[in-house]
């Protein structure tokens, strides 16, 4: 089906128009002809495919003129829609395996920046539903071959802007017809076309919008029922302000004219533009400069990291809104992207396509097949009777002909007439039962699903036979897991410069990581330096997107998991066992546990108790250091004097003095143990106590050095002295 245009009217408008009505209508026939473009180079085809791919889904699988023919000749149209149960198995594989964002930092990117930006994404996924979204365009790709997600921002809840990802109807996507890759990166143009009133219109828009709309169609100067769907009135539809008898001749034509709707066309499209990069001189690295940012930042921001500004022509997106020849907005977009993303299940050289699109020949063939076979089952069960002329008593013929087919019926004939007999049933045609059977199993190998993964495997087969089936059949399907992948990745990439172009201003969010509770984490804090705390809007990071079971199936697998260990003599703590069960509770039941086992994260009031044992046995310590230091100065002043004393009377007892040195000497190697074994206390300690701790340790580490040293240079005075008095000894 082709829509044609009305006609150009261009030469009537120019003798009155001005300059800048000209450059809005080139605009906004620009528009129309870009939709024309894109809407017959195969849209609208592709538009009725993907309606009977829909309606096949949903069970609706006959035309309805080969459904009243069949109605009409006593033959039945039976729907066996296997398609159904096919692709809700592979919707239910999507759902089990849900997709995980990984920031990982590259220029200018940190590690904790990639752990913020990862836990704000989580927030923003939540916040956007987007496991449900994820599911129906998943289900739009593979019934209707196209889906897509569109990813903005929304100031409706916040001045500042809030990412907002929605889903789009397929059927108002016009892709660029030249797009030979489904990265939107790669597109030119796309365009969204929907149908909206005109009080929407004027809600939009304003009210001179609608009334030039209403001038162009009271001037029959519209393009036609494709952009403005006008109505005649008839009888009944009299304008509010007319009184009086009506007569619809009565009116001027533009009144009895009703504009129904009016088709509005949103474009973006890329058009040459000169824009500004940050350059890293050292490494070469560039980054285009936000559009939002002002001059002072931008000087600020180039004068912190050291970077350059060079210009550079490139393809800047415009974002272009019309209704028939009317701009309704014309200006740059806020974004440097098409804010349209695809999920083609498939996608080759330009053309997407779906699961269902290939199963619709055998799910006919299998209704047409299924259909037949009841029929002749049917033409068998009543197939009629063989009857002598006159030999029946209790009834005619168009009696037998009636109840001939019903349970228990009784026959009476003339005695010596021949007794009736039933015309032995057609048999059925050999081979038609195989027909249905391969059609239903060529829905099978088209789609990859399985007997297995359908969960209709036979009792017989084993469990590890199973697993492996259903293993190849989620193979199979891996493809279109793959590509969604692949959105999940653009819509990634999307949010994460928007939350870089948007989210500049200091923010808070409540975040959470496994089993913990949600924290206020602070994005883009400014510090009393000047210096910024989380800073979200620097660096480049890549996105990386792996598939995980769902929350549910993943904490009965960590459970699972967690018991597996324990079992095998792994210790992991009851609390942590407890976490990953599903109790109503059990974030309370793990922390009385912890509380019970003494891991429990201590109170301030037990904090502060702590403290005060603390500096309790720190002042112990110091007392015990003192009386060794006392012990040892007095061990000193004892040797000392002992050595003088050994010089004087060395030739009255050398044997006892050297004893007497022997004996000071082991004393001063048990303190030096003591002091040794301190050192080891106040060290494990060390790790708990506060700055008064550390330092006190200090002074204890300091002190044991000094002392360390004093007990080396006494032994080598003993060690001296001896010798001498091993000399005198031996000349004596």
């Amino acid at each position: 089906m082709a829509y044609k245009s009305s006609g150009s009217t261009k030469s009537k408008e120019i003798k009155h128009a001005t300059a800048h009505d000209l450059e809005e209508w080139n605009i906004a026939e620009t528009n129309w002809r870009r939709y024309e473009r894109a809407r017959d180079s195969g849209h609208l085809e592709w538009v009725e495919m993907a309606k009977k791919c829909d309606a096949f889904y949903r069970g609706d699988q006959w035309l309805e003129t080969d459904k009243q023919s069949l109605q009409a000749q006593g033959r039945p149209a039976l729907t066996i829609n296997t398609i159904l149960s096919t692709i809700n198995t592979v919707l239910g594989e999507q759902a089990l395996k849900r997709g995980m964002v990984n920031f990982k930092p590259k220029r200018m990117g940190s590690e904790d920046i990639a752990a913020i930006l990862n836990k704000l994404y989580s927030v923003i996924h939540d916040q956007n539903d987007m496991d449900y979204k994820e599911s129906q365009v998943f289900s739009d790709g593979l019934i209707q071959d196209r889906g897509f997600f569109e990813v903005g921002i929304d100031f409706s809840e916040n001045i500042e802007g809030e990412v907002k990802i929605t889903v789009e109807d397929p059927l108002d996507i016009y892709i660029d017809p030249d797009a030979k890759d489904s990265d939107p990166d790669t597109w030119q143009e796309v365009i969204k076309s929907r149908w909206l009133s005109m009080n929407e219109i004027e809600l939009l828009y304003g009210q001179d919008k609608t009334d030039r709309l209403r001038a162009l169609v009271d001037g029959n100067q519209y393009y036609g029922p494709d952009s403005i769907h006008v109505t005649q009135n008839r009888y009944g539809d009299v304008p509010d302000s007319f009184m009086g008898p009506f007569n619809a001749s009565d009116l001027p034509e533009y009144e009895q004219r009703t504009i129904r709707r009016v088709r509005v066309i949103e474009r973006q499209h890329r058009i040459p533009y000169k824009c500004w990069y940050f350059v890293n001189p050292e490494y070469g690295d560039m980054a285009k400069i936000p559009l939002s940012w002002d001059e002072e930042r931008i000087e600020a921001h180039a004068l912190e990291y050291g970077l350059m500004r060079v210009p550079r022509e490139e393809m800047k997106v415009r974002f272009t809104v019309s209704c028939d020849k009317v701009v309704l907005h014309d200006d740059w977009s806020i974004y440097p992207f098409f804010t349209i993303i695809p999920y083609f299940p498939y996608f080759r050289r330009g053309k997407p396509f779906g699961m269902v699109r290939n199963l619709l020949s055998p799910q006919e063939q299998l209704n047409k097949v299924s259909s037949q076979e009841l029929h002749v089952v049917n033409t068998t069960a009543n197939s009629g009777w063989i009857v002598e002329a006159g030999a029946l008593a209790n009834m005619d013929v168009d009696d037998l002909e009636a109840k001939g087919a019903q349970t228990g019926l009784v026959l009476e004939y003339h005695k010596g007439a021949e007794a009736p007999a039933k015309i032995p049933p057609n048999q059925i045609p050999t081979g038609l039962d195989r027909i249905g059977l391969k059609a239903s199993m060529n829905i099978k190998e088209i789609s990859g699903i399985s007997d297995a993964m359908l969960g209709q495997s036979p009792a017989e087969i084993s469990g590890v036979a199973l697993e492996a089936k259903q293993n190849r059949g989620a193979v199979q399907i891996q493809v279109a897991i793959d590509n969604l992948n692949r959105s999940r990745a653009v819509v990634a990439r999307r949010v994460l410069k928007l939350i870089q172009e948007y989210y500049d201003n200091p923010r808070v969010f409540f975040m959470t990581e496994g089993n913990e509770d949600p924290q206020a984490v602070e994005v883009n804090k400014r510090l009393p330096d000047g210096s910024t705390l989380y800073d979200i809007t620097v660096g480049d990071y890549d996105v990386d997107v792996t598939s995980q079971p769902s929350r549910d199936v993943y904490n009965d697998q960590q459970f699972a998991e967690a018991m597996a260990l324990r079992a095998a003599n792994v210790m992991i703590p009851d609390a942590n066992v407890i976490e990953y069960s599903h109790l109503e509770d059990k974030r309370k039941i793990a922390q009385e546990v912890r509380q019970l086992t003494g891991t429990a994260e201590l109170t301030p009031e037990q904090q502060q108790m702590q403290a005060a044992m603390r500096e309790i046995e720190l002042r112990q310590f110091e007392l015990q250091l003192q009386q060794m230091q006392a012990q040892v100065e007095n061990l000193q002043s004892v040797t000392a004097l002992n050595m003088a004393k050994a010089k004087t009377e060395l030739s009255t007892d050398e044997t006892a003095a050297m004893e007497e040195f022997k004996v000071q000497a082991d004393q001063l190697m048990n303190i030096q143990d003591n002091l040794t074994k301190l050192k080891v206390a106040q060290i494990s300690a060390q790790s708990a106590m506060d700055e008064k701790v550390l330092e006190s340790a200090t002074r204890v580490d300091t002190a044991l050095i000094r002392n360390a040293g004093e007990r080396d240079s006494t032994q080598k005075k003993l060690q001296v002295e001896m010798e001498k008095l091993k000399k005198a000894g031996a000349n004596s």
